[in-house]
């Protein structure tokens, strides 16, 4: 196999582990339902983002995902200002109804924090803790105990 397939079979590979880590945390055997959960809580977090940590975090994610994370972007106006946890799960819930995933037990909560627990697996903890550093604490607090508790541990030391 030439390396550019490698490449294509490797990104692929990655992405379907991403899925299955998220269809584990939300207890389903729905691969397109993981992917929409990961789609729409990445647009949410990158929109929360600035653009230089919004690309940051984008270079992190293995190129297929990278490909949705970046989809339909327009970094005019960004980052959003949603400080409180309602509105940052408003954003994911209104990103799952856009794609046609409005279901009764489809949480956008549950939603969140499946994505960012598996962020917190798969991505560098500098990287974590860069984008933790920008949230506000409604909605760090969706993130996994253990990467908020590094994060602190980091800024503690910095200071």
């Amino acid at each position: 196999m030439s390396n550019s397939l490698e490449v294509f079979e490797s990104t692929l590979q990655k992405t379907h582990l991403w899925l299955k880590e998220i269809m584990e945390d939300l207890k389903t055997h729905d691969r397109h339902r993981a992917y929409l959960v990961l789609r729409a809580t990445l647009h949410a977090l990158r929109d929360r983002l600035g653009v230089e940590e919004a690309a940051k975090l984008g270079a992190q994610l293995p190129m297929l995902v990278r490909g949705f994370y970046y989809e339909g972007w327009d970094p005019t106006g960004k980052p959003l200002k949603e400080r409180h946890k309602e509105n940052f799960l408003a954003h994911v819930y209104r990103a799952l109804k856009t794609n046609a995933l409005l279901e009764p037990d489809v949480d956008p909560e549950e939603a969140a924090r499946a994505v960012f627990k598996l962020l917190t697996h798969r991505l560098t903890d500098g990287e974590i803790g860069n984008v933790l550093k920008l949230l506000p604490k409604e909605i760090r607090e969706l993130w996994p105990e253990e990467s908020r508790a590094s994060t602190q541990r980091a800024v503690r030391k910095s200071t």
